[in-house]
């Protein structure tokens, strides 16, 4: 079958679960299925679980899986809840992807692309709050909001400013020529940084990625990989905070002069210290791997 999609870190995702013999390991925004592919065949013994919320995905997932259809459960939902759903289960790996997937920025219908003659950005297409709601009916101020804590964009209040000034809008490729002729040139597409903040806007991504993490503090998994591979600073950073956090033995207040917790509070450990990044030829292979970073931790 053709598969229209290349995954990224690729072989050191597979290497972080490489010694997982048994149990269940969740795949969390399985997409087209690369890395869930990969897993199941290097890891003869243990069994699947592909989650992602986008229906498209999840049959061509199906198709592409079938020859392990014994080892492999489907579900349907957004990541933030699939640690809940599958509680009882015994999962020994977590791998969550966290950029957009390839099928939503290929797919101009889905209006993620500067070219998409649609204004969307929903990851979930049963959602009701979407980019053209956004664009269209957003406050100065919250569109301020949106494009500096979500998209860091330096000239938030000017790119805040042209939007107002000149909608509606119909289409992201509207917004993007917009931002071309009004905004300064740099090494990326002066749309790039304002499309980051719609689409996290729309999606709640952060929200949604640090609800993923409290679900996995509350489960208290045991002898567990958690894979993560993040596209920004803001998520990256979610990422490395809760990691953090989840590694300290010792959780007494700042300043106290003799540990009175009992120093033992740690609930597994960083497997990698600094984040694993693609080498210079995936990034020649596959240039939207560029910003993606791989954090990986262990559960006790």
């Amino acid at each position: 079958m053709n598969i229209p999609h290349i995954p990224v870190l690729y072989n050191e995702t597979l290497d972080a679960f490489k010694n997982i013999n048994n149990g269940y390991i969740i795949d969390c925004t399985t997409g087209f299925a690369g890395h869930s592919n990969g897993l199941l065949n290097q890891n003869e013994n243990i069994k699947l679980i592909c989650n992602d919320q986008d229906d498209e995905a999840l049959s061509f997932s199906k198709n592409r899986l079938k020859d392990f259809e014994n080892r492999v459960i489907f579900n349907k939902g957004n990541f933030e809840h699939v640690i809940k759903t599958f509680k009882d289960y015994e999962i020994r790996g977590v791998l969550a992807d966290i950029g957009v997937s390839s099928l939503q920025l290929d797919k101009l219908e889905r209006g993620f692309g500067f070219e998409s003659e649609t204004l969307d950005m929903r990851m979930n297409q049963n959602q009701s709050l979407d980019a053209a709601t956004i664009v269209n009916t957003y406050s100065q101020v919250e569109l301020e909001r949106v494009f500096k804590e979500y998209g860091e964009v330096r000239e938030y209040k000017k790119v805040a400013s042209l939007i107002i000034n000149n909608r509606p809008f119909t289409s992201a490729r509207q917004i993007s020529e917009l931002l071309s002729k009004k905004m300064s040139k740099g090494k990326i597409h002066p749309a790039t940084l304002p499309f980051q903040g719609i689409r996290i806007e729309v999606n709640d991504e952060l929200g949604v990625l640090e609800r993923l993490f409290d679900s996995l503090e509350e489960a208290k998994l045991k002898n567990c990989i958690v894979a993560i591979i993040s596209f920004h600073s803001l998520e990256d950073r979610i990422v490395k905070n809760y990691f953090k956090k989840w590694s300290k033995s010792c959780i007494c207040p700042e300043g106290v002069f003799r540990c009175e917790c009992g120093n033992n509070h740690a609930l597994g450990k960083i497997i990698t210290k600094k984040p694993i990044i693609p080498t210079a030829l995936e990034i020649k292979q596959n240039p939207r791997s560029r910003s993606s970073k791989l954090r990986i931790f262990k559960f006790d």
